[in-house]
């Protein structure tokens, strides 16, 4: 280990270089907000065609003095070294404590002590009064007399219109074309100089999903049941197509798809889940191994396409298929669309809603 008069020389020596090299830019513009933990080993670099007196080589590595503080390190690159051999040091000590509590488990066996629970932002959200509970009287007979109890008791099979806005680009098209494709009993129809309004009356024995695009990428989505609503308006975000997924799947079958919904437990999230769930027959297909899901995190929904494989009689595989996006819930309104005089239910007020990170609402 080195004295602290060598620590000293060397933090004089980098001090000097990083005079030296200031117009270079030696000094940082921000302030270095870390430092070294009291105890915890720094490795100082120790060139190697250095030698002591005596012709014997100093180690390659050594330790600091506890207490040592990375910033006194005037010179950028000393500092950068220095704080990257504290992070491998950070990393490798952080492995050997997981390596430890994981012998101690396993020696341990079923005497074990329950894992923690993570510390996330889903863990330590905030209790709402809205949260649905599935055992509930009430929700039992909402479900059973809305306006979706026909798809859920498989009376009615869902016809679905998409449309576009006006003069649609090449993205958007595609988007469609693959929506249509995921869909079952979907039919495109792209804008030509009609109004929304206009289009409603031409679809009324269908829902409708309105795709809306800006400088040429989709980024809104207007999801309407019809002929009495209720209407949702999306805003829609990170969309990928078919060519642009990575290891991806074959094109999806005719298969009707099973519907996975995930952590959608308010009220208003139990409502735009059954508008979502209403897009696709509830009488799935299997064979066709295929899956839709839309799984709710922190007021965003995500759309995944997926074939499940099995690949043994313990291990199953996922193939991501066409398209995936995210959608974030921007209204839900009674009614049919209607931006002027339309009824809305819940609107999104980012000046009131976004005061506390651990609060959702679907």
């Amino acid at each position: 280990s080195l004295m602290i008069s060598d620590v000293e020389h060397f933090i004089k020596g980098a001090n000097t270089m990083a005079k030296s090299g200031e117009k270079s830019g030696g000094h940082g513009k921000k302030s270095l907000k870390w430092k070294a933990a009291t105890g915890e080993l720094q490795e100082a670099p120790v060139a190697e065609h250095e030698a002591t007196e005596s012709g014997v080589q100093p180690p390659k590595m050594a330790t600091f003095p506890p207490g040592f503080s990375i910033p006194e390190i005037k010179n950028k690159q000393w500092r950068h070294l220095m704080f990257t051999r504290w992070k491998q040091q950070q990393r490798k000590e952080k492995l050997a404590a997981k390596k430890k509590l994981k012998n101690e488990r396993e020696a341990l066996g079923d005497k074990a002590p329950p894992k923690p629970i993570p510390k996330t932002i889903d863990s330590h959200r905030v209790y709402d009064e809205a949260k649905v509970d599935p055992n509930d009287e009430e929700v039992a007979y909402d479900e059973a007399t809305d306006e979706f109890a026909s798809y859920f008791n498989r009376q009615t099979s869902p016809k679905i219109l998409i449309t576009t806005s006006d003069r649609p680009h090449g993205r958007t098209v595609r988007l469609c074309e693959q929506l249509s494709t995921v869909t079952p009993n979907s039919h495109v129809y792209y804008g030509r100089g009609l109004a929304l309004k206009k289009i409603i009356p031409q679809c009324i024995s269908r829902d409708f999903i309105f795709v809306n695009e800006n400088h040429k990428t989709p980024n809104g989505l207007i999801l309407s049941h019809l002929p009495n609503g209720p209407t949702t308006h999306f805003k829609m975000s990170s969309v990928r197509l078919h060519k642009e997924i990575k290891r991806r799947g074959k094109d999806p079958t005719e298969h009707i798809p099973e519907v996975m919904l995930n952590n959608f437990t308010t009220w208003l999230g139990h409502s735009v889940g059954c508008m979502a769930a209403s897009l696709f027959p509830h009488n799935p297909k299997f064979i066709g191994r295929q899956v839709a899901t839309f799984h709710n995190q922190q007021n965003y929904t995500f759309f995944r396409f997926q074939r499940y494989l099995f690949k043994s009689e313990k291990k199953v595989g996922i193939q991501e298929l066409e398209p995936r996006f995210t959608l974030k819930l921007r209204s839900l309104q009674k009614g049919t669309f209607d931006s002027k005089y339309g009824e809305y239910e819940w609107v999104h007020k980012s000046w009131e809603m976004h005061t506390n990170r651990r609060k959702f609402y679907l």
